[in-house]
């Protein structure tokens, strides 16, 4: 009889931080895999909660390596456990998330259909507190084609961060995750692992839940676009790039900078501030008719261009993200 393969070693990484009220279930979906994790680490980064945190963890405690400290963000909490994994995996999943049974089995299935490939991920269902509640994740922050450093500048390809499943070594070198940012580590993580060569792969199954908290949103659509001016800016600062890569970059901010313009515009229109409602309009790269109706609007009759703004309008959920076709 020939020996079997040894299973590849996978380290769960989840940092929690004010998540009483769903770590529990987190981990009961880690638990429930049908390949199993090698260890599972929670990072408590300095949470207010923490009494209620460990009694929710409490029936998981032995099977856990716990990690307490200071609260440092997010990324310090990942790097933290990065550092503590034995793991030659690292599978992500924020403490809010769930996983289906079937995850961990098939992303190392894709793993192995596909050697050298440093990080995969998938498609979750989002659920909870928000407008996109019973949509998939890729419907309004999709991929398409082959995940590259230029289409995760451009946004074609957007990953989940609680669906990945990563290279410990090559994160590690890559210098884990920038404890700089307090928003967006996991997009410069993903944008200076595509920079260095590395290769990347999806699929399409729904393998994950992303449960949206209310207290726990990222932000309005304004505060959205901010965070990726903010990575992608940095980013681009901090590093020499391809041709091809730079004016995709100068590009994709562009775009980005005329949508949250147009945001800007909106909330200031809402606010009766008019003055400056007009000034992000007329920055706005956008030729539309609506829009150039609205700067008209805003000129000759702002009072009833806002009346009928605000009994119109929809709540913008956060987080979609709009993809901007490749030049």
């Amino acid at each position: 009889m020939s020996a079997r393969a040894p299973q590849p070693r996978i380290s769960v990484v989840i940092p929690a931080y004010q998540a009483a009220q769903d770590i529990g279930a987190a981990l009961a979906s880690v638990f429930a895999q049908t390949c199993a994790a090698s260890e599972v680490i929670v990072v408590n980064d300095g949470s207010p909660d923490t009494p209620a945190l460990e009694r929710a963890i409490a029936p998981f405690r032995s099977q856990l390596c716990y990690i307490v400290q200071e609260n440092r963000g997010a990324a310090s909490a990942r790097n933290a456990a990065i550092r503590a994994a034995t793991g030659q995996w690292l599978a992500f999943l924020d403490a809010d998330d769930l996983w289906d049974p079937r995850f961990l089995e098939q992303q190392m299935a894709l793993l192995a259909s596909r050697p050298g490939t440093a990080l995969v991920y998938a498609d979750a269902i989002i659920t909870g507190e928000s407008d996109l509640a019973g949509r998939r994740f890729m419907d309004t922050a999709p991929s398409a084609g082959d995940v590259t450093l230029r289409s995760l500048i451009e946004q074609r390809c957007n990953i989940p961060l609680s669906t990945v499943v990563a290279d410990r070594e090559i994160v590690v070198r890559s210098g884990l995750f920038d404890e700089a940012l307090r928003r967006g580590q996991d997009f410069d993580l993903w944008l200076r692992l595509a920079r260095e060569g590395h290769a990347m792969a999806y699929q399409r199954r729904v393998l994950a839940v992303r449960r949206v908290r209310r207290a726990g949103l990222s932000g309005s659509p304004a505060a959205e676009l901010k965070r990726a001016i903010a990575v992608l800016d940095r980013f681009g600062r901090q590093h020499d790039l391809p041709v091809a890569e730079r004016t995709a970059l100068r590009v994709r901010l562009m775009a980005l900078n005329g949508c949250l313009d147009l945001e800007l515009a909106k909330a200031r229109l809402v606010d009766g501030d008019f003055a400056a409602a007009r000034r992000h309009l007329h920055a706005s790269s956008s030729a539309s008719l609506r829009v150039w109706a609205a700067r008209a609007a805003l000129i000759v009759a702002p009072q009833l261009l806002r009346r009928c703004y605000v009994a119109l309008r929809k709540p913008q959920p956060a987080g979609a993200i709009r993809p901007l076709p490749a030049p």
